[in-house]
């Protein structure tokens, strides 16, 4: 299949040098694309991908814009591999990712010290698992090429985040995507650098592929809440059989009402709130009726367990110690499960202004998932 665009996206011929370039490089390029907010930095991505598919049958896409994800619902850090070229580029898709970890915000501002670090963390796993080469095994591990997005996030502590993850990767290949407001723009030239000359790394200037009647690189104004609220009810959509009648928001809540939910006793997890403290009397109301994101404490970093995913907690009854939680995560990998992460992401509330619905309350009817 070619990597070509579908039609309603434009890839000017800038960037088709520039991804072309990439995959040309003669070992499994590390690719970072930054830039400012709503440049093209995700659309660059997506057709990087497909062009270094026509190479490599895998590639691993680290995602570390927690506002906008590509292939997992807002809050996340995480590592995708993706096997097969995306032939519409105008439609963000949901993946399950190798490995993710539960930021709990759609902003790194509120804490861009653990942020940064679970970038790293991430990155570390696929140095490990993804990129080296193991010379003692009987057959080496093939190497993945990587795509690094970004967050638009590119003055004061966003720019101080972005240069400490350019020197901790050190990736072969930095996309800079730069619009004609200069004052917007990155620093010209290998600014994480700091006037030290490095040849290891090759830097790719573009420009914005929208115009404007001067021909001007422009940013495109994205309604980035009402974003987030479709990628949250795209995920939990996910709850039901593809082929169910599920059309509307309307339906969607009746259907997630409806849903027989997980009971979970509180006895066999823990409970951790990310970027704040709640009082150990208010943590089950802090939960009622919120997102929480399903994590395993042992396998991942210190500090930095691995999220298998989200769920809504519907209902808590504290007499018989049990939560009853809504998530589309198969059950085998929920028995992994023994940590919920609540952080800032809430229930669309769109979904939660239906008439006649009483979601996400309480239902009788549960599930065991242990």
């Amino acid at each position: 299949m070619a990597s070509s665009p579908s039609p309603e996206i434009y890839i000017p011929e800038q960037w088709s040098q520039a991804a072309n370039s990439i995959k040309s490089a003669s070992t499994p390029p590390i690719t970072l694309i930054c830039g400012p907010k709503n440049c093209g930095k995700t659309t660059f991505s997506r057709y990087l991908l497909n062009v270094l598919l026509t190479r490599y049958k895998r590639v691993a896409y680290l995602d570390t814009d927690v506002g906008q994800p590509e292939f997992t619902p807002p809050a996340f850090v995480s590592l995708t591999i993706v096997h097969k070229i995306t032939p519409d580029l105008t439609v963000p898709y949901l993946k399950t990712p190798e490995r993710s970890l539960f930021f709990g915000d759609v902003s790194s501002k509120r804490d861009p010290l653990t942020y940064l670090n679970y970038i790293c963390s991430i990155y570390d796993y696929y140095q490990k698992e993804c990129r080296t080469f193991d010379k003692g095994a009987k057959s080496s591990r093939v190497q993945m090429p990587l795509v690094v997005n970004t967050p638009g996030w590119v003055k004061g502590v966003g720019y101080d985040v972005l240069v400490d993850m350019l020197k901790y990767m050190c990736p072969t290949h930095i996309v800079k995507i730069g619009i004609s407001t200069e004052n917007k723009n990155l620093p010209v030239g290998k600014f994480w650098l700091d006037g030290e000359y490095d040849g290891t790394n090759t830097l790719i200037e573009i420009n914005s592929a929208r115009q404007d009647s001067l021909n001007r690189s422009v940013l495109v104004q994205k309604d980035a809440s009402l974003l987030r609220d479709l990628r949250i009810m795209a995920y939990f959509r996910r709850c039901f059989p593809s082929d169910s009648d599920i059309s509307t928001i309307k339906e969607l809540a009746h259907s997630l009402t409806s849903h027989c939910p997980y009971q979970v006793p509180i006895a066999s997890i823990k409970i951790r709130h990310v970027h704040r403290e709640v009082p150990s009397s208010e943590i089950f109301y802090s939960l009622n009726a919120s997102i929480v994101g399903l994590a395993v404490e042992s396998e991942g970093p210190e500090n930095s367990p691995w999220c298998l995913g989200l769920g809504i907690v519907r209902g808590i009854d504290t007499v018989k110690g049990v939560l009853y939680v809504i998530t589309p995560v198969p059950v085998d990998s929920l028995k992994k499960v023994n940590l919920l992460l609540q952080g800032y992401i809430q229930i669309p509330t769109c979904l939660l202004q239906v008439q006649g619905c009483i979601s996400p309350y309480m239902s009788a009817n549960v599930l065991t998932a242990s």
